[in-house]
């Protein structure tokens, strides 16, 4: 019997992004209540046999989840916003430069600050070079996840929260065997093994562990090993994540899971019904295009076009 596929996603700009075996698909609910999706073809770059080597798929799938990641986030703001985003098009350097000061300052944030944190607060106080390095992996372990606290305050990224509730929902339907229908897959919890939460969170604990030992020099000199060493961290924490997915109902598993699946009560909101529809229709919009779901309403789409969408909003009905 054939492994069932793993699908898995993202929340975007008032939608979900549902990746499938070789396409994945935007289902966005545009501001008139309809449901609009496109489907793209993965990059057979990222998505070919080498995702099937221990370790090296784990970079590969995080370069992927980022080029999918931006992608899906532009595509839905195009999707919702209409003629407003179209304006944007062509202006590709501002998207460049964004994502260029974010990637910056999230450098700054993630990593500069703990270690300037660390070098002009705790390493005075602290002997032990084994001690200060930890000291400086909980600070982050702080930051981050008191970052994501904050951010999820603020109104709109709390409606991106529960889009990723929806998405969670959605798969542990799937993946459970349920009917793909609204309140069915409501009646699944927002918290799922496979998340980017809990694989950031064991990034977060393995970088202690794997940063514990780097000699006690300067702070540029900590910054510059700590950014070679993270590929290393994060391809071991995709392959950690992969496991305990896999064997999530084990007690024992269930106890390392427990941290991750608190967390992510922190990044996942419970949905309404009308985003867990637009949850489902992006992951059976993947579905069929991948061949593995027959619906009328979506049209398999080739490598080189964009196949759309509308599906009625049921509100009213």
């Amino acid at each position: 019997m054939a492994k069932q596929f793993s699908y898995g996603g993202q929340a975007v700009m008032e939608g979900v992004m549902m990746r499938g075996k070789k396409h994945y698909s935007i289902a966005v609910r545009k501001e008139t209540g309809e449901i609009t999706t496109i489907t793209k073809t993965l990059s057979t770059t990222l998505s070919g046999r080498v995702r099937k080597i221990p370790l090296l798929r784990g970079i590969l799938a995080l370069i992927e989840t980022l080029i999918i990641g931006v992608k899906s986030l532009m595509y839905s703001a195009d999707m919702f916003m209409g003629e407003e985003a179209k304006d944007m098009k062509g202006k590709s350097w501002i998207m460049g430069f964004s994502m260029t000061l974010g990637i910056i300052l999230a450098l700054g944030l993630f990593i500069g600050i703990p270690l300037a944190l660390t070098e002009y607060v705790v390493k005075p106080h602290v002997p032990s070079n084994v001690l200060v390095n930890v000291a400086n992996g909980l600070i982050r372990l702080v930051i981050i996840i008191g970052y994501m606290y904050v951010i999820g305050l603020l109104p709109d990224v709390r409606r991106v929260f529960c889009y990723h509730g929806a998405e969670h929902k959605t798969i542990n339907a799937l993946e459970d065997g349920a009917p793909l229908e609204v309140a069915e897959v409501q009646k699944y919890g927002t918290a799922h093994p496979r998340c980017g939460t809990s694989f950031l969170l064991i990034v977060m604990v393995l970088a202690i562990v794997a940063y514990m030992f780097i000699p006690r020099t300067g702070i540029l000199q900590r910054f510059s090993y700590q950014l070679v060493i993270l590929p290393a961290v994060a391809a071991v924490s995709y392959e950690i994540i992969r496991i305990t997915a896999r064997y999530h109902t084990n007690p024992i598993v269930k106890l390392i899971l427990m941290p991750g699946m608190f967390v992510q009560s922190i990044t996942t909101k419970q949905p309404d019904d009308q985003q867990v529809e637009v949850g489902i229709t992006a992951l059976k919009t993947a579905m069929a295009a991948d061949g593995d779901l027959v619906i009328e309403e979506v049209d398999t789409m080739t490598s080189d076009t964009i196949e759309s969408t509308q599906i009625s909003d049921k509100r009213d009905e």
